[in-house]
């Protein structure tokens, strides 16, 4: 874990009672519901040493007080689910908008959260003014280069990380994704996008955020090499991110050992985007399988010691991506829609207990120096 970690998890710990006391209040003032459990999750995050976090819609935290409620009192951090994306700050070239990720950023800063910011290169959510016409290496280098600078810049010291490059992989584990900028900027891609990232904020940390790379596969295998390639460069990187979007199919064949790899090489590991998908309506044989994944992957994360944190993608039914995404499936997160705790919300939260209790347990048979 690197040094700006510590100092990070040290602070939150120091600023954990007077959130939480916030948080209670506004979840009975405006709810009138009790706490989802005798302990938050970020709080049993905290005594196993990570953090924990959660995707945030604009909508939701701007209209509805039980959200906001629940989000400051279960998280220690939060990712903005599209509001720092191309397409929602800069939908016409030259006319910033940033009204949602401000938001955000001013709440999780008056509810001691970290933030994440996601995402600055992604073959999605492109705003069309870039993606209809044809560039060359050098001006979309340039146009790469002014936004990492722009987003990061405006929000330097504020957000702790940056999802910089998201997806990049591709599928098949050959190579890279075909995109606009793999097709522009091909391998020089990713080491400038980072070098950027890093100048434009020196202390946050730069992460390479991939999905269906989770399990040991030849995708992972290829997304390991590039990110080996860079370690060993010198190119600024502080960590991986594991997106865990899962379905009934289970924890993917090696996760573990596909996370300690990556740790093994100097870096943070961290679950970014976890949900679990569900065919609707489900049974409680399917919510009680969820249960199990979403306390497997918090027991691999805490069995990882540079394993950084976990952030679920959406922790209430209601604002959910996956309905929208996979018809006919959903019910993916921790909570259901009335903001209730489901037993996947259970089962993780007792994973975080048994974790904190293990990694204490170790701290304390450690001989001091």
């Amino acid at each position: 874990m690197t040094r700006r970690r510590v100092l990070t998890v040290l602070f939150l710990g120091a600023a954990l009672c007077v959130a939480l006391l916030f948080a209670v209040v506004i979840r009975e003032t405006s709810v009138g519901g009790e706490p989802n459990g005798d302990v938050p999750l970020r709080r049993l995050a905290a005594d196993a040493r990570i953090d924990v976090g959660t995707a945030v819609r604009g909508p939701a935290l701007r209209d509805y007080p039980g959200y906001r409620a629940e989000l400051a009192r279960e998280f220690s951090t939060v990712t903005p689910e599209n509001a720092m994306k191309w397409d929602a700050i800069e939908p016409v070239r030259g006319r910033l908008r940033w009204t949602d990720a401000d938001a955000l950023v001013r709440f999780a800063r008056a509810n001691d959260q970290l933030v994440r910011g996601h995402t600055l290169v992604w073959h999605n959510q492109l705003p069309r003014w870039l993606t209809g016409r044809e560039w060359s290496a050098e001006a979309l280098g340039r146009v790469l280069r002014d936004h990492i600078r722009t987003v990061m810049g405006r929000y330097r010291g504020r957000v702790a990380e940056w999802d910089v490059l998201n997806e990049l992989t591709a599928d098949s584990g050959k190579g890279l994704r075909t995109s606009l900028w793999s097709d522009v900027l091909g391998e020089d891609l990713a080491p400038k996008a980072l070098r950027w990232a890093r100048e434009a904020d020196p202390d946050a940390e730069l992460y390479w955020n991939e999905i269906a790379a989770d399990g040991l596969s030849r995708k992972s295998d290829e997304f390991y090499r590039r990110v080996k390639a860079l370690v060993a460069d010198g190119v600024p990187l502080d960590g991986v991110g594991f997106q865990a979007h899962f379905n009934l199919d289970g924890v993917p064949k090696g996760f573990e050992a596909n996370l300690r790899r990556f740790a093994d090489l100097g870096l943070d590991v961290r679950i970014t985007e976890l949900d679990v998908a569900l065919e609707v309506p489900a049974d409680d044989a399917a919510r009680k399988a969820q249960a199990d994944i979403y306390a497997q992957v918090a027991r691999a994360c805490l069995r990882v010691p540079r394993c950084a944190g976990i952030t679920v993608w959406g922790f209430t039914d209601r604002f959910s991506w996956i309905p929208a995404s996979q018809p006919g499936a959903g019910e993916a997160t921790l909570l259901d829609r009335g903001l209730d705790p489901k037993p996947a919300y259970r089962a993780f939260a007792e994973a975080l207990r048994a974790g904190s209790v293990a990694r204490s347990t170790a701290a304390d048979a450690t001989p001091s120096p």
